[in-house]
């Protein structure tokens, strides 16, 4: 008789979670809206200057100034590739690595640093396979002339959003 009922539970447990499972497959997903037009297609410019980078750090640093943020702050060409670099008394050592991260990332993705943050915070974690050094945290803005990127600027050593608006305020010194 036990053998009986068990066989029984068994087999009836079985049934349930046979009927469930359609019930619990993942609803497949919507395919993806294709752009027309690409984005972040920005084209590229004349290297950022020495003395124009200097500026949109100087800008940078006032800013940060202001609030009594202690800043890294990288300004790289396109290319990513470091043309100045200016670091505030008191600023944390790993700031120095991640400015010049986002930075970089700016200039070769062409886009604002908070974009990848953004969508790592929202469930794409694709994102950090892109490239080893990307950088995914707010803080990184490209810097334009004339509608072209000539430059980067990176900010570290505050939180993210005090970063990006001392780094705001240094890619605004070509508008």
């Amino acid at each position: 008789m036990r053998k009986l009922l068990m066989t029984s539970l068994l087999v009836g447990g079985a049934a349930l979670v046979a009927a469930q499972a359609p019930a619990q497959a993942p609803a497949p997903a919507a395919p993806a809206a294709v752009p027309e037009q690409m984005p972040f297609d920005i084209p590229y410019g004349p290297s950022i200057t020495l003395e124009r980078a200097m500026q949109a750090a100087a800008a940078a640093a006032a800013e940060a100034k202001k609030h009594n943020w202690k800043l890294a702050i990288s300004v790289v060409d396109p290319n990513g590739d470091l043309v100045f670099f200016q670091k505030m008394d008191g600023t944390q050592v790993a700031s120095v690595a991640i400015s010049q991260g986002k930075a970089r990332t700016a200039a070769r993705y062409r886009r604002e640093t908070r974009t990848f943050f953004n969508a790592m915070e929202t469930g794409h974690p694709y994102i950090a396979t892109l490239d080893p050094t990307l950088v995914a945290s707010p803080g990184g803005f490209p810097l334009m002339d004339g509608g072209k990127l000539i430059g980067a600027i990176g900010c570290s050593g505050g939180t993210g959003d005090q970063d990006a608006v001392a780094c705001k305020a240094g890619s605004a010194a070509f508008m």
